[in-house]
């Protein structure tokens, strides 16, 4: 992996955090995209994972942009060819929860709209663009192996009716990883979709008592909360050369809770 570049979007915080720092102490230079970027904060954001990665002695371009936003999508990867001339990983971590829980019968078309547009629709015209990119790059040189990881989540196959949107969105997402697989095949760009279950991050901090009760009760086997390390390890796991024959693949990281069990 030593001196590949990945783009890895929500980056500043959690999973996107974890992603990052994990690609780094395996050699990647990294590319962050964040929706802010503020230079003089250094405890916590993109500027805080940059001396991280800088410490592991690899290199990290902060990014700023907002992923719903086509326009963006072109400035940051015009920033990041600028820096690095190539991009070998994307990483689609960039994904929000919902304000408000509604029952699926009060949902709002103003949340249904927030969460589709940044947790589907932008990811999807990312993608979009930096496959294109890796199409041109294989062509200039056939050897590289460029590869793209959604970042879904266990919600892709789970209903919660008190937050549908956000289900149907990690669902889309899921189909959009195996479209991608599909159309990048013949390119030599594989492409994987990681769902993870409960992680503990600033998305969940609300739910942990509830999710430390369900943890100790029967929801896992593997009685703990997963971490963003957990996640950026099994990224890392995808890319590293082991996986080549395994397009489209989706790996689970939540502890055992996707087997089917008999009670």
């Amino acid at each position: 992996m030593s001196n590949q570049i990945a783009f890895v979007t929500g980056a500043s915080r959690g999973i996107g955090r974890g992603i990052v720092l994990e690609l780094a102490s395996r050699g990647y230079n990294v590319v962050g995209a964040a929706t802010q970027a503020d230079p003089l904060n250094t405890t916590k954001g993109l500027y805080e994972v940059k001396a991280r990665v800088e410490e592991l002695g690899q290199r990290f371009l902060p990014v700023c942009g907002d992923i719903t936003c086509r326009d963006d999508h072109a400035r940051m990867l015009e920033e990041a060819l600028t820096e690095f001339g190539q991009i070998d990983l994307l990483v689609n971590n960039a994904g929000v929860s919902l304000l408000e829980r509604f029952d699926v019968l009060d949902t709002t078309s103003e949340s249904y709209q927030r969460v589709m547009g940044i947790n589907l629709e932008g990811p999807f015209f990312l993608t979009q663009l930096i496959a294109n990119q890796m199409v041109k790059q294989v062509g200039d040189n056939p050897a590289s192996k460029p590869s793209i990881i959604f970042i879904t989540s266990i919600s892709a196959t789970t209903t919660s009716p008190n937050r549908a949107e956000y289900c149907i969105s990690k669902a889309g997402l899921s189909m959009a990883a195996q479209t991608f697989a599909v159309r990048l095949a013949k390119e030599g760009i594989n492409v994987y979709e990681i769902q993870p279950g409960v992680i503990q991050s600033d998305m969940t901090v609300g739910v942990s008592d509830k999710y430390d009760a369900l943890i100790e009760g029967d929801l896992l086997l593997q009685k703990r909360w997963g971490t963003p390390q957990d996640v950026g390890k099994a990224v890392c796991a995808l890319v590293g050369g082991d996986f080549d024959y395994a397009t489209g693949a989706i790996i689970e990281v939540g502890g055992g809770f996707g087997i089917r069990r008999l009670h």
